[in-house]
């Protein structure tokens, strides 16, 4: 289902959630003891909070092939109705009947003859005409002795109509965009055929698509025929044709899209895996700054509000421990996810003014992480952004259940704490630390030993529920807070 748009994300403004432990997660450095150092707690947390509208918006634009490549509309049904039977068993023409008065100044007997001659030319070669002449025959009224012709021609645009609904569904969705039409004549499709695939994509888009419309009333459908689509594609299934889809990639990347988009509000960490498929297969998805906007989003919103909570609640206030180090590295590592993934995003930012406004709200972001990370140094960022593409973008990090080992104290551990109660974090345990990262400063004094250690950023949102646009996109970007300060 190609996209043109501008991303995974959407373009709506939401209420917050009704959930305060969004907003309560911990306290950020700076934040609990009134410092603004980094722009402020809560204004960080209202341009998360607007960036995920920005996002949703824009992923209604992001697919190119529903919106530039509405799919053709068959002159003639991919499959064939089953034929009625054969010429012996058709009724014959009858002499003109003399007809009732008709509603229709067209419906004389002598018309009816010609429709119903041609129709017979044509049932077994053109079956769309064959069908217009049958309805065209069927909307007269009916004379005494036409009672044979009537059924025939009933159960041949039965048959037909049958046969050519699978098309009707793609007409539906991707051309008249009546996306409730879509969903029943498709469900019906399925009660015959549940693993017609192209259907199957179809109604998955159009879930989508109607969501971007603010109507929700198909998501949980589209979520699961997007899932189980996606079963048949890997176990080997293929449609006759992918359109308006390029290819199997292209398929797979826009049903990860929209399971992402639509279970990304309310479960990010779910949602992550699929956002992350997204961005791994090659479609217009993985160009698109959005894509990348998504996934920090959802890592923030989703592991790293679970570790900085957890942090806060074992941790805050007390002094470090190894426990605590190993806890802060774990968090660390999806600090650096996030940074990754804020920094493809500004890299691919084009001319596009949706993109050019995001710009500025990523960039904050991204500066924000990264100064976490490296001692409030902005020193190699814009560098790391230069080259950021041309790495491979870093898994969903793996528990870390050691502490790396000991590094010279001139470039201490991520999450080690300096003299000044800034994490010195030059070396991220997942080994995606940013680009040319500096070390800890020097200080002529030790740290005390009972240094109350450096408890992460807060995060406080919950992902907004999207309100997609109708142009489907990539996902929406949930955002959330982050306060960079010790407590």
């Amino acid at each position: 289902m190609p996209s043109s748009a501008t991303g995974l994300c959407g373009n709506a403004s939401h209420r917050r959630s009704k959930s305060d432990g969004w907003k309560k997660s911990l306290v950020a450095p700076g934040c609990g003891d009134g410092r603004k150092e980094l722009g402020g707690c809560e204004q960080l947390m209202k341009k998360i909070i607007a960036l995920i509208a920005i996002c949703l918006a824009i992923a209604t634009t992001a697919f190119p092939a529903f919106a530039q490549q509405p799919a053709a509309t068959p002159q003639q049904p991919a499959a064939k109705p089953q034929q009625p039977a054969a010429t012996p068993q058709q009724p014959a023409a009858k002499p003109q009947q003399p007809a009732a008065t008709p509603q229709d100044p067209q419906c004389t007997p002598e018309n009816k003859l010609a429709w119903y001659n041609e129709f017979r030319q044509q049932f077994k070669g053109d079956t769309a005409k064959a069908n217009e002449l049958a309805k065209k025959w069927l909307a007269c009224p009916e004379v005494a002795g036409e009672e044979t012709q009537a059924a025939y021609l009933k159960n041949f645009v039965t048959l037909y109509e049958k046969a050519n609904r699978k098309n009707q569904v793609s007409d539906l969705v991707y051309n008249k965009k009546d996306y409730p039409k879509a969903f029943e004549v498709g469900k019906a499709v399925l009660v015959d055929e549940p693993e017609n695939l192209k259907v199957l994509i179809d109604l998955a888009y159009a879930g989508f698509a109607s969501a971007t419309a603010k109507n929700e009333a198909f998501t949980a459908d589209a979520v699961n025929y997007a899932k189980k689509a996606m079963q048949l594609i890997e176990a080997g299934k293929a449609p006759d044709k992918w359109e308006p889809y390029l290819g199997k990639d292209d398929a797979l990347a826009y049903l990860n899209n929209i399971i992402g988009q639509l279970t990304v509000q309310k479960n990010p960490s779910e949602a992550l895996p699929n956002l992350i498929k997204v961005a791994q297969y090659e479609s217009k998805l993985n160009k698109l700054p959005f894509t990348y906007a998504t996934i920090a989003a959802a890592y923030e919103a989703g592991s790293y509000a679970k570790l900085s909570e957890e942090y806060k609640a074992k941790f805050g206030g007390k002094d470090e421990t190894p426990e605590s180090k190993l806890a802060l590295e774990n968090i660390n590592q999806v600090v650096d996810r996030m940074i990754d993934a804020y920094a493809r995003a500004v890299a691919l930012v084009g001319t596009d003014a949706a993109q050019q406004a995001a710009k500025k709200e990523w960039m904050d972001s991204l500066s924000t992480w990264y100064k976490y990370r490296n001692n409030q140094s902005d020193a190699g960022l814009n560098e790391m952004v230069a080259g950021i593409l041309a790495k491979p973008l870093p898994p969903v990090p793996t528990p870390i259940t050691t502490l790396p080992t000991a590094t010279p104290a001139s470039t201490p551990t991520s999450g080690a704490v300096t003299a000044a109660g800034a994490p010195a974090g030059n070396a991220a345990a997942s080994g995606t630390t940013p680009a040319t990262p500096q070390p800890a400063p020097v200080t002529t004094t030790p740290a005390p030993a009972t240094t109350t250690p450096k408890t992460p950023p807060a995060t406080a949102n919950k992902p907004k529920t999207p309100t997609p646009t109708p142009t489907p996109t990539p996902a929406p970007k949930p955002r959330t807070k982050r306060h960079h300060r010790d407590h």
